[in-house]
Parts: structure tokens; sequence; C-alpha cells
């Protein structure tokens, strides 16, 4: 006994001391270590038990019932069944003695150890484990203690850890699955006594039906007068225990609820009182009755109050999310939706707006959100099997949702319900294409809601209605890509864009006349500019003018967007019907951008320049995107002009680009610039009117582009409008036949372009006659960088036109692109520089090939392939950084064109690629952790084998037919095998990216090829393939792959089951360690002879599953234990 208190004291000193903040990190992991070492001695847990009972150390406990944990789990199939009947019998007595005493974390962790012992141990040796835990429920002094027993027993059993055998889960969850109805009436039995109890305390007459709880609404959605006035009845004033009680009993349904089919058991009774439940959560007196009376007290209640609700709440939202609903479960479905609807109408009770706002922002947060979810729920899983009750008013509904979206107290609440709205408008949308007939009955029925909805959120987004919450948005803290702003303009033009869908006409004549009255304000500041000493200047300067002004600016940039969402509902098979609504939105779009550039709007003086300055440039830059929106309008009309020959869109075209021309310069903010710049690229890529080069004002853009003392664009800039110069040269014009095409003078004018853009660059070739002129290299580098990015986007832009439009392209790109050859073995150790290059060598690969011709490309191909030696590869891949790695990255990207190549051109390549690969690249990343280059490699090597499969199989069709043949021959075979062993080792490296990408390429080889037939592999590495796929999800590296990893060991096992069943699988297991010959035979039995893929799948499953479990169960068992 001595002993034991000692051993119990110098434990207590070293738990202090582990947690004291001077114990140095040395020591902590000496103590570490020397209690681990205790833990694993077979009879430490008699000790642990006698800590457990004699100390008040919360440390010294927890460490005791982690022993236990680690017994119990890891080390119990070798305790002996005296040790383990003794340990049953003492924790729960220990727990029954001491629960009320210890912490809350201790008491919770003891449930878990003994709930551990019914998981390996219920029924066969523990049998009265869950009778225990219905006594502890049913007796009033324990009910807390058993209810916390149940929630721990429905975490830990019904869908248990990997340590238990497959049919071990199986047979527990069967076991929990007949004991559901007897839980589910016990717990229903302890919330029902709760709320008699208490409402007979709290009985007082009901409302009068006047008092507006119960109008025709509720009638509508509560068939029977009698469960409306049970729902009316006041709620009840609960004690702490009770609260608690059912705090507890809620917690454990949610769970139970998790996991348990929809079924009868689940009764009517329950689901009600479930829902009396849930109106704790909306009970806004209790929870001002509480902070009235002033005592702490009270106002924990409240919020405890406010608990029981979000739990309540997320117990529906638990049988809410099942989609599989039997047709008996129907009615209590139907059932619940009334009652929650109920709640619904409760929480927006009332016709003054700012209560409900105020009762909203009363109710506890988290109730609200568990609301919103389960309304998503029900709109998004439910409502296509509600919607054809006739006892269920959807319209009532949505004026319900309606409230509840418009009063939400915070921006993350209401997006949650425009998500709500969207999912709405979607079902609508599908349900009216799937059911032409009846889309005028179905809009009918919505059109009044939809109508509402819209313009409620039209008036979400402008300042004239909602400043107040539209200034708290934040503008410029970017999460995901987006502002908080920007994601509120975005989620609401959604739901206008989706009504606009259903209703074109009501959601045109919606938006339109706001749109205008923000226009007039704009237009009209013409009159207020006046001319001063350095400028012009906006003669508006009284505070109240100004905030009106940014108000109205902000507004108008917004509906400008909105505008421009639309655009794709005026075109297609509408274009002729909605032509003249169209017409009026780009008339006045060309009108104010017009405006904007002649008053020159962005650079004029305000009053307060850093509010209305970016507000005027932003309306100019969204009229431009707007206008950018209807390019595809604007391309309609243009080949319904060419047959009619309007001057109407000629003049549109024209005086649009007399509002672009001005603003493309270094003098203009870039947001401006870059907005005018996309426009031209549309207008010259999607519209291409034959017109377009013979506007004064693009001749003027020509001019300044290539006018070599002009000041340069930024970046990305000068390339847009270098984009758009070259396709109004090189994209055919539509509508007309190819002799009207103009090519000739094109290709000049083409020619002329790249010359000019392309000057400083040609200069930089060297010269093998005249001396060189050594310029220095970050120059060099500007220039090479400039020049490229222009000649590569105009490359990239051309690929997929028409032959006669590369032709062209490449004729005037050929000087650069030798020049760039010419550059490049120079430039080799420069690796920014080279990323760069190659990038425009790839594009070109990809674009132009065969105007390239062979003979260049060869030249192209040779002179990369003698660059890029072993030393020079190992030096970019080891010494360069990222910045290297990508280098070689795209030279591998561009070999992978290359390869891709169908006919005979390039395959005299194949074999200085393949070793390229297998025996300079490949040996150096091998072994490398980083993923670096990895994946390019495999691709190519993937691209290889699938488009030059007969550089391996020369399979003839007649050997295919003759039947005779019984393999085909193959060539190749040493690079072929060493291809398959490098996918082979990437299987055993941790990179998942690169396990997922390797595993598709060999599945696709197989599914195209019919790879895993192939006599070599089959013979040779089918089963070596299989064992390491096998492995990987023994030692669960790669978990996330499972299934697919499950389906590539069936394909490839299916090639041969027999051999996969009588020689693959016995042997697999001979080879596995740490199981024995009896558990291998168990193994090897339980993996039945399936064929086909479920069942296959799910044997691999069990098969991994029990293996592990046994090699868990062998190295608990004692050192020297015989096995029999």
């Amino acid at each position: 006994m001595a002993s034991e208190e000692a051993s119990l004291r110098a434990l207590e000193s070293l738990m202090t001391e582990f947690f004291h903040d001077c114990t140095t990190n040395e020591r902590k992991r000496e103590i570490e270590e020397l209690l681990d070492n205790f833990a694993q001695q077979l009879g430490a847990w008699r000790l642990c038990l006698y800590f457990l009972s004699s100390t008040r150390n919360d440390y010294v406990m927890m460490y005791s019932l982690t022993v236990f944990e680690n017994l119990i789990n890891k080390m119990w199939l070798g305790v002996p069944s005296q040790d383990k009947m003794e340990i049953r019998s003492c924790l729960p007595k220990l727990l029954l003695a001491h629960h009320k005493t210890l912490p809350y974390f201790i008491r919770n962790k003891l449930c878990k150890v003994i709930v551990d012992i019914g998981r390996q141990d219920w029924p066969m040796f523990y049998h009265d484990f869950f009778t225990n835990i219905l006594q502890l429920i049913q007796s009033p002094v324990t009910t807390p203690l058993g209810l916390i027993m149940l929630k721990t027993t429905s975490e830990e059993l019904a869908c248990p850890r990997e340590d238990l055998s497959v049919a071990r889960k199986e047979e527990l969850r069967k076991l929990l699955l007949d004991q559901v109805q007897a839980v589910l009436g016990l717990l229903t039995g302890i919330l029902e006594t709760v709320w008699d109890k208490h409402s007979v305390t709290a009985a007082t007459p009901p409302p009068s039906p006047t008092s507006g709880e119960s109008g025709d609404l509720l009638s509508n959605l509560l068939q029977s007068p009698s469960s409306a006035k049970l729902l009316n009845q006041p709620i009840p004033i609960l004690d702490a225990e009770s609260e608690y009680i059912c705090s507890l009993a809620l917690e454990c349904l949610a769970h139970l609820f998790s996991w348990i089919p929809l079924s009868a058991s689940i009764t009517p009774s329950l689901l009600t009182t479930i829902f009396h439940f849930a109106r704790f959560g909306c009970d806004i007196r209790a929870r001002k009755m509480a902070s009235v009376n002033g005592s702490s007290q009270n106002c924990v209640l409240g919020q405890e109050r406010g608990r029981l609700g979000v739990l309540a709440m997320s117990c529906i939202n638990e049988l809410m999310s099942k989609n599989c609903v039997p047709m008996e479960f129907e009615e209590y479905l139907l059932r619940m939706f009334q009652q929650t609807f109920y709640l619904l109408q409760k929480i927006t009770k009332d016709n003054n707006a700012h209560t409900v706002k105020s009762r909203l922002e009363e109710l506890d947060e988290s109730y609200v959100e568990k609301f919103t979810d389960f309304l998503r729920l029900f709109v998004s899983v439910h409502l296509r099997r509600i919607e054809s009750y006739s006892q269920f008013p959807v319209v009532e509904f949505l004026t319900l949702l309606f409230k509840y979206t418009f009063h939400q107290p915070t921006h993350e609440g209401y997006f949650s319900c425009l998500d709500i709205w969207t999912l709405f408008l979607d079902y609508l949308t599908s349900k009216i294409k799937s059911r032409l007939g009846d889309k005028e009955a179905v809009l009918n029925r919505y059109e009044d809601a939809l109508v509402l909805l819209l313009t409620e959120v039209l008036n979400r987004i402008q300042f004239r209605y909602n400043q107040a919450q539209l200034e708290e948005l934040d503008d410029e803290t970017l999460d995901d890509d987006q502002t908080e702003w920007q994601r509120y303009l975005r989620q609401s033009l959604e739901v206008v864009a989706k009504v606009m869908e259903l209703l074109p006409t009501h959601a045109f004549s919606t938006l339109f006349p706001v749109l205008q009255d923000n226009l007039e304000v704009y237009l009209g500041l013409q009159q207020f500019i006046v001319t001063s000493g350095s400028g012009h200047r906006l003669n508006i300067t009284a505070e109240n003018d100004c905030r009106r002004l940014h108000c109205s600016l902000r507004d108008l940039s917004s509906l400008l967007q909105a505008v421009g969402r639309l655009a794709e509902y005026f075109i297609g098979d509408v274009f002729a019907a909605r032509f003249s609504d169209a017409l009026t939105v780009v008339e006045r779009l060309v009108k104010v951008t017009l405006y904007g550039s002649q008053i020159k709007l962005y650079n004029i003086e305000t009053a307060v320049p850093s509010v209305l300055k970016p507000d005027l440039i932003d309306v100019h830059a969204q009229s431009l995107a707007a206008l950018q929106a209807y390019s595809h309008w604007l391309a309609q009309y243009c080949s319904e002009a060419h047959r009619q020959n309007t001057q109407q869109f000629v003049t549109l075209i024209s005086t649009t680009m007399d509002a672009v021309t001005p603003l493309i310069s270094t003098k203009v903010q870039d947001k401006l610039l870059l907005s005018a710049c996309h426009l031209l690229v549309s207008l010259a890529t999607t519209v291409r009117p034959v017109f377009l080069i013979s506007i004064p004002a693009v001749q003027k853009v020509f001019n300044r582009i290539t006018d070599a003392s002009a000041q340069r664009l930024i970046d990305k800039a000068q390339v847009l409008v270098c984009r758009a110069l070259s396709n109004i040269l090189l994209l055919p014009w539509p509508n007309l036949p190819e002799n009207e095409q103009q090519w000739p003078v094109r290709s000049i004018n083409h020619a002329s372009l790249i010359s000019a853009l392309s000057r400083d660059y040609r200069n930089l070739k060297p010269d093998a006659g005249a001396p060189q002129r050594k310029m220095p290299l970050d120059d060099t580098k500007v220039i090479i960088h400039q020049t490229l990015s222009v000649l590569e986007d105009i490359v990239e832009n051309i690929s997929g036109e028409s032959t006669r439009s590369r032709q062209i392209c490449y004729q005037s790109l050929q000087e650069s692109v030798q020049v760039s050859l010419a550059l490049l073995p120079a430039l080799i150790h420069q690796s920014d520089v080279t990323d760069e290059m190659l990038s425009f060598f790839l594009t070109l690969f990809r674009g132009l090939r065969v105007q390239m011709g062979v003979p260049f490309t060869e030249q192209i191909i040779q002179t990369f392939l003698n660059m890029f030696t072993r030393e020079q590869l190992a030096d970019s891949i080891l010494n360069e950084g990222s910045t290297g790695c990508r280098v070689v990255e795209k030279f591998l990207k561009i070999l992978q064109v290359v390869v891709q190549e169908p006919g005979q051109v390039f395959k005299p390549f194949l074999p200085s690629i393949i070793s390229l690969c297998m025996e300079q690249v490949y040996p150096i990343i091998a072994e490398r952790p980083s993923p670096d280059v990895k994946a390019e490699l495999f691709e190519l090597l993937f691209r290889t084998l699938h488009h030059n499969w007969r550089h391996f199989f020369k399979s003839s069709v007649l050997a295919s037919v003759q039947r005779g043949v019984a393999e085909e021959p193959m060539e190749n075979e040493p690079q072929f095998s060493a291809i398959m062993q490098a996918f082979g080792q990437s299987f055993l490296q941790p990179d998942i990216h690169l396990f997922k990408q390797n595993l598709f390429y060999l599945e696709t080889l197989n599914t195209k090829q019919k790879l895993y037939h192939k006599k070599i592999f089959r013979t040779t590495m089918l089963f070596q393939f299989v064992n390491v796929l096998l492995q990987v999800l023994v030692h669960k590296s790669h978990d996330l792959l499972q299934e697919e990893i499950g389906i590539a060991v069936y394909n490839m096992a299916s090639v041969d089951f027999d051999g996969f069943f009588a020689a693959f699988l016995p042997e697999f297991l001979s080879s596995c360690d740490g199981v024995d010959a009896n558990q291998k035979n168990v193994l090897g039995r339980n993996f039945k002879m399936d064929r086909d893929l479920p069942s296959f799948t799910q044997n691999v499953h069990r098969l991994v599953n029990d293996l592990r479990y046994y090699r868990l169960c062998n190295d608990s068992l004692p050192p020297g234990t015989v096995k029999l």
C-alpha cells in the first residue's frame, strides 16, 4: 500500500513538473518517455485504478485514463480474462461513485473508456453493457450520466474507427439498430415528461384567436386547429437540471439521427416533442424576462433556453438532410415542414419591418443559422417532393421566406438566404425546361413572388435605399479574389439574372427605369463643370450634395453591372423579339461611354477627390464593361446588318470607337485603360465588323502602337491592344466568301504591324559579319519580355482559327521566331529569360506547328535536345530553384506536343525523346521528394505511349482478326519496361497528386489500348502493380484515393481472375508479416470469389481493414505469447 501511495505522489509531482512553465522541452521529453514506458507495462492498470480513486489531481486522472484507453484499444487481446473482468467491474463502479464530483472532461473520458470496452466485448463478454446504460437513463438520479454514456456509445459504436474487423463493425451496427426503438422511446419519454411537468406550472389561458398567432396562413399550414393550438401553448420555464437533461437528450437524438435510417421508430409524438423544444429558440419573451429580472443566473438561463432551440433544430436538420425518404415517412416530413413553418411565421410575425429585424437580432445567432440551414435543406432536397401536396402552400411559404431574407441582421445571414433563393430559382428553371407545356401555369403561380424578390434585391444593392448597410461592407480586403462588397453585388446580380431568365419582360421593365434615373444625374454633371487655372473642376462642393452624388454614382456603377449581367438574355433565339429593348440599352451605353471620354470625367478636379474621383472612374469603367458584355448581341446584329446594310449599326460601332480611343493612353488610370482595351478586343474578336479597320479612331490606335517614339502602355494593356489590332487583320469577316476577305492587303498590313512591334527584338540577333554592339543584359531582358509577351498572346489567340489566318500570322512572325532560336543557346543560363522563350515556343508548337513546316520544326527540336544535356538539366533542376524547374517543365511540355502529332513526321525523334526522359531527366528527379518536373515528365511518358502505341506493339488488323495469332509482336521492349517501372516507383512516393495522375494514366492506357492485357504486362508486371496498390491501401498513405485504387486493382485482377485467386492472393497473404498462419487463412477465406466490381472492391477493402486489425491485435500481445 505504501508503495502505491509513493507512486501516486511521484506521479503527481512529475505531472506538476511537466505542465510547469519553467520546465524545459528536454525535461518534458524525459518525463514523457518515463510515462510511456510505465503505460506499456501489463500491470500498470492496477496502479492507475488506485490513482483514479485516490487523487484529485486532474493531470494524474487524465493520464491514468489514457493508460486504460491504450490498454483497451491496443493491448486488450493480450490481457488475461480475469483482469478484463476486474476492469469491466471496477471502472463502472468508479464512475457511479464519483460522477457528480469529477470534472466534466474527466467524467466524459471515463465514459469513453467504458464504451471502448463495450466496443470490444459487448455482448459476448460484457452482456449487460447496454442494459446498464438504459438503467442509468431510467433512474432519475443518474439520467444525465446515462445520456452521456448513450451519446458516447452512438459516436463510438455506430461508425467505429479502423481498429475493428469488418465483421465486428457490421455486428455492432446491427446490435445498435436492434436497440434503436427502445432508445428513441426512452428519449421521447424524458423530453415529454420534462415538458408536461413544467407546462402545468406555466398554465395560462390560451391566446385569443384574434391575437395574430393563428391567421389564415397558419390554418393553411397546419391541417388541424388542435395542432396549432398545441404549438401555441406558452413555453414552460425549466429549472437548470431539466434544461441540462433536455439538452443531453437532444444531443443524443441529433447523433442517432445522423446514422439511423428514417423509419417508423421515429414517431409523430417524438417529432412533435422536438418541435416544442425548437420553439425555445424563437421565444424572445423568456429571454427578455431573464434580462429584466436582472440576476446573472437568469441571463444564463435565457442563453440555455436558446441553446435548447439550437439543439432541437440540429435534430430536425439531421432528418431533413436525408434524401432517401421511404413512402411511409413522407407524411411525417409534411408534418415536420408544417411545424417548422409555424416557427418561421412566429419569427417573422409582424407587419412593421423594424420589429421583425429586431426580433431576428434578439435571437441566438446559432439558432438563426440552424433555421437557415433548415430552409436550405427544404428547398434543395424536399421542395420537389412537397410541392405536389395540395395542403402545402408554397406561395405562402415564399412570402415568409421573403420576410425572413430581407430582415436578416447580418450580411452572412443575408448571403445564405440569397443562396436559398438561387436554389429555388434553379429548381423553377429546370422544372419549366422539363415541362414546357405547363410553363405559363408555373410562372403565373410564382410571378408575384419573383417580381417582389427582384425589386427588393435591386433595392438592396442601392445606396439610395440601403446606405447604412452597404457602407458597412468592406471594399478593400480581398478574400477569394473578391472583396465583401463585390461578393455582395455578385450574389445579388446572380439572383437578378435568374429572375430575368424566367421573366425577361418584367425584369427589364423593373431595372431599366432605375438605371435611367441614375444616368440622368451622371449625364447632368456636364453643367457643373467649370474651367479653372489647372484644368476642369466639378463645381459641386456642399457636403450634402457631394454625399448624394457619391451614392448616385455608386448605384449607377452597380446598375451598369446589372445591365451587363443580363446581356445573355437578348441573344440567340430571342434576338428579334427583344431587339428594341437591347438596342435601347446599347445606345444608352454608347452615349454614356462617349460622354465620359469627351468631357474627361476621369481627369476632373472634385471637392472630395478621395471619394468622387474613384467613383467617376468606376462608372466610366463599368459603362465600358457593360457595353463589352453586349458584344455577342452586337455580333448577331452585325450579321443581320450585313444583310440589310444598316447605317445604325455602323454608327454604333464608330461612336464606340470614338469613346474608346482617347482612353488608350498612358495618362489614363489603369482601371479605365484596361476596360477600354477589353472592349476593343471584344469588338475586334467577337463582333468583327468589316469596316472596323477603316474607322479613323482605329487608324489612330494603329499609329500610336506602331510609333516607336510613343510611350509604351502598361504591359497588360499593351498586350490587349496588340491582340485587338492583330485580330482585326487576321480574323475572317463573318458572312463573307473567301474571295472578298482581302487577305493580300491584310497580310501586308499584319506584317508591318508585327515588324513594328518586334523592331528592337529583331535587332538583338547576333550577326556573324558585323561586330556585335554589346547591350546591358538587363536591357536585353526587358526587350525580350516586352516583345515575347505580345507575340505569344497574338499566337495563342489565333491558334484555333482558320488555316489562312494562321498562315498570315506565321509569315509575319517568321523572322522573330528565327531570332528567338538564335538567341536561346546564348541565354540558356538565364533561367528567367529561357522560361519566357520556351513559353513562346510552346505556344508556337501548339498553334502554328503546321505553318512552321517540318524542316524548321525538326531544327528547333534538335536545337533543344542538344541544348538540354544531362549537365544542363541537372543544373536547372537542382541549382536554379523553381525557375529552373519551370524551364525544364516547359521543355517537356513542348515535347508532349511533338509526341502527340499524328502521322510519321516526328516519329524519328521518339527514341531520343524516350532516352532523354528515362536516362537523363528521370534519374535526376526519381529520388527527389519535391514534385517539381515529375508531373510533366509522367504526362510526357503517358502521351508517348498513348499516341505512339505502335512504336511498341506492331499489331496489324489482320493479326487481330486471325484468332490463331496468339500474341502480337513487340518492339522496343526495354524502353517500355523502363517506363512501366517508373510508373510503379511513383506509387511508392508520398505525393498524392502524382499518384492520382499516374493511376489515371495507367487506367486510360488500359481502357484505350488494353495495357493490362498485353502479354509483357500480364506476365511480368501485373501482380507487382496489384501488390504495390494493396500495400498502399494497407499503409493508409493515400487514403483519399481508396476508391480509385480499389477500381484499378479490380481492372488489373479481372485480366486473370483465376491467377489472382489461385496464385496471387495466397502468395500476397503468405508474404504479409505481422499475422499468423491461422489469421492468413481467415483473411483468404473471407475474400469471396466475386467477379463483379462492387463486390470485389468491397472484398479488397475488407481484406485491407482486417489485415490492419490483425496486426494491431498481434502487436498488443505480450512478448512470448503462445498462439494456438
